[in-house]
């Protein structure tokens, strides 16, 4: 993020904190000025751009790590059957000259006639035949051995195609990311300070009437169970976390963004889970609202491209966008999607 951007946000929240009092209607737009649920509507959704590019991102760099490592063990794995190989040819090599120095005109049919001892010349030739098997053998794992080398290198070839198309396409993502946030920075920077701050204002009044919606309906329970030791792990971790910055594709220490908080938290508890909010919510166990525990995770919007972990009576620790800072927030912060409980993967 910018710090053009940060000082555009900051500015919004001291401006609504000092020039608008509480429960002060909102001022009528000038002329030719936007009204500001429009314009409320309009940043949530270049916000919410700028996220589901986030999360794109993030996707496509666990897909990057994961195929760096595999490459790496085919490298290694490529590399040990060239090793075996090189020492099968070595061993077939000295057979081939032990054989050819062995070589005789004599047919070992007429050897046998022609032998002093031939209870002796049948020992040998049984000698002979465990030397023939071994060659053979050691022909076959020869034959064996390129063919594996041949396909490891093959699957070797593969993954490092795999990982430069994924190194590209996380270049591509990165750029969509900064091009939604130059989107976000654009619309603020247009606004002035008075206006900025009733947008923040109007903000809050919706996320207050929708948070007194979801609890007057029962969906979310008031007395919901303590939090697994795992969960309370990762709880304790995630408020730690409160004041540290947003930061798109950031996993901590020093800033995060949602998916990073929440997977963090939740390895510090002791379970990993999933890196980005949408493999969050397609790869761990759903519970519905109203059973809803401290340290589960809330997925938000219908392609679950934001997710905060919940801290228990309605609320949420979250990072909530660019220019904000990890913080506690109602639950109906956004469109809620559904809930998932980590532990209960494990």
């Amino acid at each position: 993020m910018s710090g053009r951007l940060l000082r555009l946000v900051c500015t919004v929240a001291v401006t609504a904190s000092v020039v608008l009092a509480p429960g002060r209607a909102a001022a009528e737009p000038a002329p030719g000025e936007r009204p500001l649920p429009e314009l409320l509507t309009d940043l949530s959704e270049l916000y919410r751009g700028a996220e589901r590019a986030t999360e794109t991102y993030n996707a496509t760099a666990e897909r990057l790590t994961r195929q760096r490592a595999e490459s790496r063990r085919l490298d290694e794995r490529l590399a040990k059957a060239r090793r075996s190989l090189d020492d099968g040819r070595g061993a077939a090599g000295r057979l081939a000259r032990q054989q050819y120095q062995g070589v005789s005109g004599i047919s070992p049919y007429v050897r046998l006639l022609l032998a002093r001892d031939p209870q002796r010349m049948l020992d040998e030739g049984h000698v002979v035949g465990r030397l023939a098997r071994e060659r053979a053998e050691a022909v076959t794992r020869l034959s064996g051995g390129e063919r594996r080398a041949d396909a490891l290198a093959h699957a070797a070839r593969r993954a490092l195609d795999r990982q430069r198309s994924l190194t590209e396409q996380r270049k591509k993502d990165r750029d969509t990311v900064r091009s939604r946030l130059g989107e976000v920075e654009r619309m603020l920077a247009s606004l002035s300070p008075a206006r900025l701050a009733e947008l923040t204002r109007l903000e809050q009044e919706r996320t207050a009437a929708a948070q007194e919606e979801l609890l007057a309906s029962g969906a979310v329970r008031d007395d919901e169970r303590p939090p697994s030791p795992a969960a309370g792990r990762a709880l304790r971790y995630a408020l730690e976390q409160i004041g540290k910055p947003y930061a798109w594709g950031a996993a901590g220490p020093a800033s995060y963004d949602c998916s990073g908080l929440t997977s963090k938290a939740w390895r510090a508890g002791g379970r990993p889970i999933p890196r980005t909010s949408q493999e969050q919510w397609d790869r761990l166990p759903h519970v519905p609202l109203d059973e809803l525990r401290p340290g589960d995770l809330v997925l938000y919007h219908p392609d679950a491209t934001h997710v905060a972990l919940y801290t228990g009576h309605g609320m949420v620790v979250q990072a909530p966008r660019p220019g904000a800072a990890v913080t506690m927030t109602p639950l109906a912060t956004a469109p809620v999607l559904g809930a998932v409980r980590p532990g209960a993967a494990l």
